[in-house]
């Protein structure tokens, strides 16, 4: 099925999400670069600022992944995506806790850093939600103008 929510037939979601999880990821290996003291002070601060970009991110892409959430019919996809948005809502959740923490906290301080690692860990799980969608049952995937209607539904059905 298709995105409604698409540019020239491609779907905007998938696009956009590869920002906020690149930039948390970064945030994390920031954050271990400063812990380690394999760079100066200023990692820190990357960290930091490569959170909010993250944040920022994560709420453009959500727009377009939930106009292909409402676009569902199948209940059972339907529920995969339920659950990935409940998910990846958490996840900003968290990211947003942990700058709140980072205003406060003393550079380097665990409490955030650990907050980093389970939001990593929860983003991965949410991929791999978004991948099952994408991958295993077609969401967001133009089906080709020359394959028949039957050998599509047969090749979703597998």
């Amino acid at each position: 099925m298709s995105s409604p929510a698409s540019i020239a037939r491609h779907p905007i979601h998938p696009m956009l999400v590869a920002l906020p999880i690149g930039l948390w990821i970064f945030s994390l290996v920031s954050d271990v670069i400063y812990v380690m003291g394999w760079g100066p002070p200023v990692w820190n601060d990357v960290a930091f600022y490569a959170m909010a970009g993250g944040i920022v991110g994560a709420l453009l892409a959500a727009l377009p992944g939930l106009v292909d959430l409402v676009s569902l019919e199948d209940p059972k996809v339907k529920k995969i995506g339920i659950i990935h948005m409940v998910l990846n809502l958490a996840i900003v959740g968290m990211f947003a806790v942990n700058l709140w923490l980072r205003l406060s906290s003393v550079p380097g301080a665990r409490m955030p850093i650990m907050l980093s690692v389970v939001a990593v860990v929860a983003l991965a799980v949410s991929g791999w939600l978004g991948g099952e969608m994408v991958y295993v049952h077609g969401v967001s995937v133009e089906p080709q103008r020359d394959t028949p209607k039957e050998e599509r539904d047969k090749a979703r059905a597998a």
